[in-house]
C-alpha cells in the first residue's frame, strides 16, 4: 500500500534514515524541516518529497506544515513525529536552567501535540490512519542523573497513550518507537557507548517501514528497542 506520509526531524539521524527508506519503498513523503535547503542534492531532493520549513517549538508551524501538504498532495495517512531536542537537565538543575526545561516541553512533548491535533481530520479521514512517534527508551525509565529530558519523554509517551484511545474507533493506530543509544549526532555528545555498538537509523527505518505493512488489527502499541541489555 503506498502511503502519504507527513514525516519532521528528517533533516538527519533517525528521521532522515525513515525518510530515505520510505521513499525507497514507493510512498509520498511530506517533511517538516527546520533547514530544507539541507536536502538538495540528496536522495530526498526527489519528485515524491515535498520539503516544507517547521519549527517544533512554533505553535504555527503545525497548522502551516498540513495545510502545506494537503495542497500538495490531497492529504495523508501517516504521520512520523521524529523531531526532538536533548538537555541533560538535572533535577537540582542550576539557576537559569529554565529555559533549557521550556525548550523540552515546547520542542518534545508540545511539537509532537500540536501537530498530531492539526493532522487529525486527515487521518480519520483516511480510515487507516497511522502515527508512528520516536520516544525513546528516556520515556520508560530514568537512569542517571539526567531529568529533564526522560520527564519530557515521559509526559511524549503518556499523549501517544492519548492519540491510541482517541484514535481507535477510527483506524487510526499509533506506535510509540522507544530506543535506548542510537548512532547519532545527538547521542555522540552524550554517550561514551561507540557508534558501532548502538541501534543505528537504518535498523528503526526498518523497523518504521514494516509497522506501516501491517493491518490495522496487529500494529503494536509500543516497540521497546535495545543496544544493551537492561536490568
Amino acid at each position: 500500500m503506498r502511503r502519504t506520509i507527513l514525516i519532521t526531524g528528517a533533516s538527519r539521524g533517525i528521521g532522515r534514515a525513515i525518510a530515505e527508506r520510505l521513499l525507497r519503498e514507493g510512498h509520498r513523503l511530506s517533511l517538516g524541516l527546520r533547514q530544507p535547503d539541507r536536502l538538495v542534492g540528496t536522495p530526498l531532493d526527489h519528485p515524491d518529497v515535498l520539503r516544507v520549513p517547521y519549527e517544533a517549538g512554533d505553535p504555527a508551524a503545525a497548522d502551516e506544515l498540513v495545510m502545506k501538504t494537503e495542497q500538495r498532495w490531497g492529504g495523508f495517512d501517516g504521520l512520523i513525529h521524529c523531531a526532538g531536542c536533548l538537555h541533560r537537565t538535572p533535577l537540582l538543575f542550576d539557576d537559569g536552567a529554565e529555559p533549557e526545561l521550556e525548550e523540552l516541553w515546547k520542542i518534545n512533548l508540545m511539537g509532537p501535540w500540536r501537530l498530531t491535533r492539526a493532522a487529525w481530520p486527515l487521518l480519520k479521514q483516511s480510515g487507516e490512519g497511522r502515527i508512528q512517534v520516536l520516544v525513546s527508551m528516556s520515556g520508560k525509565r530514568v537512569k542517571g542523573r539526567m531529568a529533564g529530558y526522560p520527564v519530557s519523554k515521559f509526559g511524549l509517551m503518556a499523549l501517544c497513550q492519548a492519540m491510541r484511545n482517541e484514535g481507535w474507533d477510527d483506524g487510526i493506530r499509533v506506535t510509540a518507537i522507544c530506543p535506548s543509544w542510537v548512532a547519532t549526532d545527538m547521542a555522540s555528545g552524550v554517550s561514551k557507548v561507540p557508534a558501532e555498538e548502538m541501534t543505528q537509523p537504518a535498523d528503526l527505518a526498518e523497523l518504521s517501514c514494516s509497522l506501516l505493512r501491517l493491518s490495522n488489527t496487529a500494529v503494536p502499541f509500543e516497540l521497546a528497542v535495545n543496544c544493551a541489555l537492561e536490568v
